[in-house]
C-alpha cells in the first residue's frame, strides 16, 4: 500500500463538518452552554481572586508530584518488566511478588504505612535525626513521591512486561545477526519498540496517577485538592471549589492526552 493511498484513506475518515453537527450533538452542546451559564451566573465566585495564587501553588505542587513519580516510576516499571522477560527466576519471583503486593491494596494504605509508619520510626533513631536526610524525610513530600512512585511502578511494570514480551523475535534475531551488543540492542531495538507498544495505556496509566495525586493531601501535602478543602472550610460553600477542582483536573487531563497523542503522531508505527 502506498503513502498516497494510505494519506487518501486518512483524508476520507476524517469527519465532515455536516456529520459534526448532528442534531443529538448540538442538543449537547446547548446543554452544556446553559450549563455553564449558570454556574457562572447564579454561583459565587467572589472568593477566587482572593485565593487564586494558593490555587496556582496546589497546582504547581499537584503537577510536581504527578510529572515527578510518573518519571521516576517509569524508570522503576522498565526493569520490573524486562526481568519478569528475561531475568532469573529469584529476580522474576521478587518482581512478580511487588506488582501483586502494590496492585492488589489499597494506594491510601500504602502512603499510609509509609507516612504513619515508617515515618514514625525515623524519629527513634538519632543517627537519621542528626544526619543530613532529617529535614526532607520529616517532611510529608517525601512519603507521598515514595507511594505514588511505587504504585505507578507496579502498574507501568506489568504493562512494559507485555510490551518487552509483544517485540517480534525476528527483530532481535535480526539486531544479533547484525552483530550488535545486548545493550545496543536493548537501548536501539527493543526498549523503543516496547515503548511504543505501551505508550497508549501509559497514557491512562498517567491519567490515573494524576488522579490519585489528591491522596497526598492526607499526609498534610498541600496539592490543588488540600488548597479547595481549605477554601470550603473558609468561605462555607460546597460546590463552587469543587467545581473548579474538577475543572482543573479536566483541564490537565485533556492536556495529558493531547499530549500523548501527539507523542503517538510522531513515532514511527511501521511494524508495530
Amino acid at each position: 500500500m502506498t503513502e498516497q493511498t494510505v494519506s487518501a484513506m486518512a483524508l476520507t475518515e476524517l469527519p465532515s463538518k455536516q456529520s459534526f453537527f448532528k442534531p443529538h450533538r448540538i442538543v449537547l452542546m446547548a446543554i452544556a452552554a446553559i450549563f455553564v451559564f449558570c454556574v457562572i451566573w447564579f454561583m459565587r465566585w467572589e472568593w477566587v481572586p482572593k485565593y487564586s495564587g494558593a490555587l496556582a501553588h496546589g497546582v504547581g505542587v499537584t503537577l510536581l508530584m504527578l510529572f515527578a513519580t510518573s518519571i521516576l516510576g517509569f524508570f522503576l516499571a522498565v526493569p520490573i518488566g524486562l526481568v519478569q522477560v528475561t531475568g532469573p527466576w529469584p529476580l522474576k519471583m521478587l518482581a512478580k511478588g511487588f506488582c501483586t503486593i502494590i496492585r492488589g491494596t489499597p494506594l491510601l494504605l500504602q502512603l499510609w504505612l509509609l507516612y504513619y509508619g515508617l515515618g514514625s520510626l525515623f524519629p527513634q533513631f538519632p543517627g537519621i535525626r542528626s544526619s543530613f536526610l532529617w529535614p526532607y524525610l520529616r517532611e510529608a513530600w517525601p512519603y507521598g513521591v515514595a507511594a505514588l512512585t511505587l504504585s505507578f511502578a507496579a502498574y507501568e511494570g506489568e504493562v512494559m512486561r507485555g510490551a518487552f514480551a509483544g517485540v517480534p523475535p525476528g527483530e532481535l534475531e535480526a539486531a544479533r545477526a547484525y552483530g550488535m551488543s545486548p545493550f545496543t540492542m536493548f537501548r536501539r531495538i527493543w526498549l523503543p519498540r516496547a515503548v511504543y507498544r505501551a505508550l497508549p495505556t501509559l497514557n491512562g496509566e498517567t491519567v490515573l496517577q494524576l488522579k490519585s495525586t489528591p491522596l497526598v493531601a492526607t499526609i498534610t501535602v498541600i496539592d490543588a485538592y488540600a488548597v479547595i478543602s481549605k477554601v470550603r472550610q473558609a468561605t462555607y460553600l460546597t460546590y463552587e471549589p469543587l467545581l473548579l477542582l474538577a475543572l482543573i483536573y479536566l483541564c490537565l487531563t485533556a492536556i495529558l492526552v493531547v499530549a500523548f497523542r501527539y507523542f503517538e503522531s510522531k513515532i514511527p508505527s511501521r511494524g508495530a
